[in-house]
């Protein structure tokens, strides 16, 4: 029988385990939670403030009235860590604004990155979420960096991302920019396949609103609501505060019964920014959440956590700019009948830039992370060790050289200790040509790798022998040499096109190498290539559009030594084609109405097939006074519900959704 992914392979043999030994100890729904990456979940682009530059950012009003030719000469930095217009950079890149994501309607961050074109973003259920760039799309995606504030939200159990647990007060957020393709040069191991940067508003920006309250809820988002205070000690210290909390119905199966796995949480934290002297900025931000999540057959699973950051920009003169920066990010998943894990993060890292000479800019850096992880392990399954401390030790330098006035060249390379696979070296070399006045031709090779995790090397099934599936005590990194080309045009300042293109070769993929026991290897090569093509425009003043496209072919192979049972299927379930389109009206100066419409491909997996599905999100936003808005928003309207991830058998689906929220500000 072939199954799709590395849970789905294990329920299997858990099933056979049960019937030999007469075990029922654990469900196979709970474990499938673990690989899911939902076990433990309850609850474009650009890091601006992870620049090296200290300057002042748009509000969001500002933002609203600028036009999209200004939006496009705006400064982004995560592609180069440093500051340059988006239309300049040598990458393929979006950026959700403050105002997308407001006029979307959204509730939660895997909710907003549907707006991306260039991200695949699926939902499983209540709180799971399968999200990837340019293919491997799966509940437990590994090639993919996520970035809040510039504190990694990686986790080394499955090299992944807990989506339930990364939630921000969603108006704080200034924007959230994507990077389709390898940013590991900058940002190291796992940035494979892309990179999220979420970027929240200065306490500067914030200060202005002394309070903003919201509240709303629905028949999915039952209950929701937030509450920001912000304001000033002095001239130069600006700071706010929040608490926010949401409870989110059960999603559905095909039938209508609902699948019990309801949930709610709540979160609050704080952000100060100071002048300390003139090109001298100092950051201070942390968060707390608190969230359950309903079972059908163990007790509650829960998540708490919090993390606190400090950064320190200092400008040392006109080209020469330095930033420090530390977090501690802690986490406790409690998940009865499967595991827990209590994982504690520090991350040190310092960068510095400046230039030697005329059309110079150097940039270098270093960091120190230490990730804590202990699990509580049950007969079922096991981390072994069951306490493990992880070690890793960074450092990158790139140097762009301006080869001509329009031809810009960066090279540079990251290098990584890590104590999965020892050293790893990710270089990249990226060119940009300013061919015309609104032309720009980019092209980039780039070495990335995908370094083991937890699940690779110290994961067994059940907890003691005779075991029936083992993590590979010699598993290595996934490898990556990605190709890519992009070209941007603005055949009119007020229509932008993008189209980029690539060309993935991957080695050593995961396998399930057949047993007994079954082992985890490096058994799989594979390619992938596609195309993305966006193009917004301003209609007119009142009406702004936005199409992009994504085109994606996925060809995974087994080595000469490998027979791995799931033939290959293992690496994600990916559409071939995705198309989404948006209208953002402006019908009178207090009242909007805005559209998105999505189309998702068919998902070709033998044992998970999806079939394709087109979504149809509408929202009115009207504002009675000044200082109060009023949204009704409808999500998924052409039908009751559709499935977008996952086996058939007991399958979760997406439902039609209704919900109103009042926001007031003063």
């Amino acid at each position: 029988m072939i199954q799709t992914n590395l849970f789905d392979s294990t329920n299997v043999l858990l099933d056979r385990y049960r019937r030999a030994a007469g075990r029922s100890t654990v469900s196979v729904f709970t474990l499938l939670y673990l690989f899911a990456g939902v076990v433990v979940m309850s609850p474009t682009l650009i890091e601006a403030q992870d620049s090296l530059s200290v300057h002042d950012t748009l509000t969001t009003s500002e933002l609203k009235k600028r036009s999209l030719e200004e939006l496009m000469e705006m400064d982004i930095t995560s592609v180069s860590k440093r500051a340059e217009p988006l239309f300049e950079a040598a990458a393929a890149v979006y950026i959700i604004t403050a105002d997308d994501i407001k006029r979307f309607g959204a509730k939660s961050i895997p909710e907003v990155l549907r707006l991306a074109p260039n991200l695949q973003v699926a939902q499983v259920d209540s709180r799971q979420r399968a999200i990837s760039a340019r293919g491997f799309n799966s509940t437990t995606s590994n090639k993919l960096l996520v970035l809040i504030d510039g504190r990694s939200v990686y986790t080394p159990l499955y090299s992944g991302v807990f989506w339930d647990a990364q939630d921000l007060f969603l108006p704080d957020i200034e924007r959230i920019e994507v990077i389709a393709g390898p940013g590991a040069t900058l940002w190291g191991a796992n940035a494979v396949n892309g990179v999220i940067n979420i970027i929240t508003k200065s306490a500067k920006e914030t200060s202005s609103n002394t309070l903003l309250l919201e509240g709303g809820g629905g028949t999915v988002e039952r209950l929701s609501g937030g509450l920001r205070y912000s304001s000033s000690i002095g001239s130069a210290t600006d700071y706010r505060m929040y608490v926010k909390y949401f409870d989110r119905a059960s999603s559905k199966f095909s039938n209508g019964n609902e699948a019990q796995d309801a949930w709610h949480m709540t979160q609050g934290g704080f952000r100060m920014d100071a002048d300390l002297t003139e090109g001298s900025l100092l950051t201070f931000q942390g968060d707390m959440y608190d969230g359950k999540v309903d079972q059908p057959i163990n007790d509650d699973l829960t998540l708490t956590g919090g993390n606190i950051l400090a950064r320190w920009t200092r400008s040392l003169g006109e080209n020469s700019q330095f930033q420090l920066q530390s977090y501690f990010d802690y986490t406790k998943r409690i998940v009865p009948g499967t595991f827990t894990e209590n994982l504690g993060t520090l991350d040190i890292d310092f960068q510095h830039q400046f230039s030697l000479f005329s059309g110079n800019n150097l940039i270098w850096g270093v960091s120190y992370r230490r990730a804590d992880d202990r699990v509580g392990n049950t007969p079922a399954l096991a981390f072994l060790p069951p306490d493990l401390v992880t070690e890793l030790f960074t450092g990158f330098l790139q140097d762009e050289v301006a080869m001509t006035q329009e031809v810009k060249l960066t090279v540079g390379s990251k290098f990584e200790r890590n104590d999965f696979s020892g050293y790893e070296i990710q270089p990249s070399a990226r060119i940009g040509w300013s061919v015309a006045d609104r032309q720009f031709v980019w092209a980039a090779v780039s070495r990335a790798v995908r370094t083991p995790s937890r699940i690779d090397r110290d994961f067994f099934v059940p907890s003691s022998p005779p075991y029936l599936l083992v993590g590979g005590s010699n598993f290595t990194s996934e490898k990556l040499i990605a190709y890519e080309v992009g070209y941007r045009v603005r055949p009119h300042q007020d229509i932008l096109i993008n189209i980029s293109t690539f060309y993935n070769v991957y080695d050593d993929l995961r396998s399930l190498e057949p047993g007994p026991p079954f082992v985890l290897q490096n058994g799989l090569e594979g390619t992938t290539y596609g195309a993305l093509l966006a193009v917004n425009s301003d209609i007119t003043s009142w009406l702004r559009t936005g199409v992009g496209y994504c085109y994606l072919e996925k060809k995974i192979s087994l080595k000469s030594t490998s027979k791995d049972i799931n033939k290959g299927e293992g690496e994600g379930n990916d559409p071939k084609h995705q198309l989404k389109f948006s209208s953002v009206f402006r019908i009178t100066e207090n009242l909007e109405a805005d559209s998105w419409l999505m189309f998702v491909d068919n998902l070709p997996s033998s044992s998970a097939p999806v079939p394709a599905f087109v979504t149809l999100d509408l929202r009115i936003g009207w504002k009675p006074v000044a200082d109060v808005e009023i949204s009704l928003i409808g999500r998924n309207l052409l039908a009751e519900r559709h499935p977008e991830f996952g086996a058939p058998v007991n399958r979760k689906e997406v439902s039609r959704e209704f919900f109103g929220r009042l926001t007031w500000s003063r």
